[in-house]
């Protein structure tokens, strides 16, 4: 299997600055799916279309699809994950899927995990701003630092990090017998899945299957790849 890298939360380079684009307004989807966190929904959206983008955490081509393609899509994931779960978002980036999940499921307790300076301190001031009990984690997944300030994790979520074998490697520390996996994924690595079963499966996940999410959300609608941790 080949893969070009990817980066944490399907950033864009971290290089130019961008023009001035203002934020969307938000779909009438994103009440219902936000309720009374809605307004720290827009909020975040308009952090993502500015600071966002002036870091070089989103391209600004992606400003006027924020909502359906990176907001109302990880928000989706919030299916696949249990009532009061500990969720750790790893390579966070600039947030996805991490802040909108936490935002549609306040009953989470979230961490995000991050490695990049400057992207930590994205995050750090967005929890801050949206007024959320969210802790930010600098580091990798796979740092003992990092699992001992994490803690007992329920689920891991992952958008575009990495192919799901490294993925599942790198996280395997957070994974405890019974933790599970939630990935976002796009169709190449649909595709790929049935040819890394038998890698996944000797890494010691079990139960791995594509779900698809907020499937009548139309474009905000997406798939992911769950799999647990198996108990010995």
């Amino acid at each position: 299997m080949t893969q070009p890298p990817q980066r944490p939360g399907g950033s864009a380079p971290e290089t130019s600055a961008a023009p001035d684009v203002p934020a969307p307004p938000a779909p009438e989807l994103a009440a219902a799916v936000f309720g009374d966190a809605l307004g720290r929904a827009e909020a975040y959206v308009a952090r993502l279309a500015g600071d966002g983008v002036t870091r070089g955490l989103i391209g600004p081509r992606e400003v006027p699809r924020l909502w359906e393609r990176h907001v109302l899509n990880s928000a989706a994931v919030a299916e696949a994950v249990p009532d009061g779960a500990r969720v750790v978002d790893v390579g966070s980036g600039a947030g996805l899927p991490g802040i909108p999940l936490g935002l549609a499921r306040p009953d989470v307790v979230l961490t995000l995990v991050e490695p990049m300076a400057r992207r930590v301190d994205f995050l750090t001031e967005a929890v801050a701003e949206l007024g959320t009990p969210w802790r930010v984690v600098r580091g990798r997944a796979e740092e003992r630092s990092v699992i001992a300030a994490v803690g007992p994790v329920d689920v891991v979520t992952a958008r575009a990090v990495a192919p799901l074998p490294r993925l599942v490697a790198w996280c395997r520390g957070l994974l405890r017998p019974g933790a599970s996996l939630v990935a976002l994924v796009g169709a190449r690595a649909l595709e790929e899945l049935p040819g890394m079963l038998g890698e996944l499966k000797a890494a010691g996940m079990r139960d791995i299957h594509p779900r698809a999410v907020g499937a009548e959300w139309g474009d905000a609608a997406t798939t992911v790849v769950v799999m647990t941790r198996g108990r010995r």
